[in-house]
């Protein structure tokens, strides 16, 4: 039930009026030693189902409405709840106390009942007097559990019966904080870019040539709204390394057109950082505008995809060069000789003299030659262009360089000689 008491004519004396907390919205006075004639007026509404008296176990630091003038009441209200706060403190520690000093009698109760039984299985006769005396130790125990016990639930029912405050009305059930702080950008290594770009090309490869082939806005823009997870940096950089490769095999129509798309996917990543949103959520943004745009902006597309297929030929032609010089090595290391010299410089050394025989694989011509130039010259010439395998001598080496030109030598000056006696 609420009442509600209505003060209609004179008001009652200060010190017989105490604040109800029956009511929680109007000020409500309950009457005790009326002096003065008082006129109330009762109204009573059944509240079946409802139970206020809960409400009356409330302690509230600011009870009082009114306090000494020369009494902060603030400072008076922090001291309250400051002591309120501790003897909660106390009261806590004084039932964690019970809890471990109740815990700890019965692990030595535990340890006597389980002495009481080894003694017990033994049942010998010299055991009989410890059996007893471990029979009255653990019901001094069981005793001094039940003890713990009653003082634990001594507590825990005052613990109940306290009031309520400020600290104890509500318990949180749960706490979020969210800070709206930019997050750290964690600059990608490297290594991290390109295993990014070869796990995103796997997965998209043949959605990202589709892409590529487009002519039409209107195609590309219904292309990238089925498939927004292209619009990304990873896109752009596969169709300028396919620019590069179609440039190289010389397909330059194809090559023009995948320029294109790239500086579309290009203009959209720029649009996007302009304005600070992911790309995939401006891409409608620029078609809009570029179905629309003014002849600079058309000019500026046109002029970016003009510098971008030079670029192209640029790199492709880089391209092309290294892989000229790298066949090129490879064909050398392949002609090396088994002394590791290249025939071909090595025959760009030789005098001409000798060139010659070389050109015209003539032997004798050989041998004159060498029989008419200074020693010391013929054998170095001779051990190069065997080192590079221009000459394989027929006499097999022996031990020693100096000994191996010397056969050589000797073998090519000899060969005429043999040759006029038959």
């Amino acid at each position: 039930m609420i009442h509600t008491l209505i003060k209609a004519t004179e008001a009652c004396p200060r010190k017989t009026r105490v604040k109800s907390r029956h009511v929680k919205f109007k000020s409500v006075y309950k009457l005790t030693e009326l002096t003065q004639p008082v006129l109330i007026i009762t109204i009573i509404i059944n509240m079946s189902g409802i139970d206020y008296s809960v409400w009356d176990h409330i302690e509230v630091s600011d009870d009082e409405d009114d306090t000494h003038p020369n009494i902060d009441t603030p400072s008076l209200f922090r001291w309250r709840h400051q002591a309120r706060v501790e003897r909660m403190e106390e009261f806590h520690k004084k039932g964690d106390d019970l809890n471990k000093s109740l815990a700890d009698c019965r692990r030595r109760l535990a340890e006597a009942q389980k002495k009481v039984q080894e003694l017990t299985i033994s049942a010998k006769e010299e055991g009989k007097a410890e059996l007893s005396k471990a029979q009255a130790e653990e019901k001094k125990l069981k005793k001094e559990e039940r003890e713990w016990e009653k003082k634990r639930d001594d507590h825990n029912r005052d613990e109940k019966k306290q009031p309520w405050n400020v600290d104890t009305l509500s318990k949180e059930g749960f706490s979020k904080s969210v800070v709206n702080i930019k997050p750290e950008s964690h600059e990608e290594t490297e290594e991290e870019k390109e295993q990014k770009h070869k796990t995103f090309v796997e997965k998209n490869e043949k959605q990202i040539k589709h892409f590529g082939m487009l002519r039409r806005w209107d195609d590309s823009q219904k292309y990238l709204s089925d498939n927004p997870h292209l619009v990304c940096e990873e896109t752009a950089n596969y169709l300028v390394i396919m620019c590069i490769d179609l440039e190289v095999e010389e397909k330059r129509a194809l090559m023009e057109q995948v320029a294109h798309q790239t500086i579309v996917m290009q203009f959209i990543l720029e649009l996007a950082k302009s304005l600070k949103v992911d790309p995939r959520g401006c891409f409608r943004q620029f078609f809009a505008k570029i179905k629309t745009a003014d002849q600079q902006y058309q000019d500026a597309f046109n002029d970016e995809l003009e510098s971008f297929k030079e670029r192209v030929r640029g790199r492709a032609k880089i391209r092309i060069e290294k892989a000229m010089k790298e066949y090129e090595e490879e064909e050398r290391q392949k002609r090396l000789g088994p002394g590791g010299l290249d025939p071909v410089d090595v025959y760009e050394s030789l005098p001409a003299e000798m060139q010659k025989c070389f050109d015209d694989k003539n032997i004798q011509l050989l041998q004159d030659v060498i029989s008419k130039m200074d020693p010391t010259e013929a054998k170095l010439h001779m051990k190069r262009c065997i080192e590079s395998g221009l000459w394989v001598p027929n006499s097999k080496p022996d031990d020693g360089d100096e000994k191996e030109e010397d056969a050589t030598y000797e073998e090519v000056k000899q060969e005429p000689e043999e040759a006029k006696k038959e």
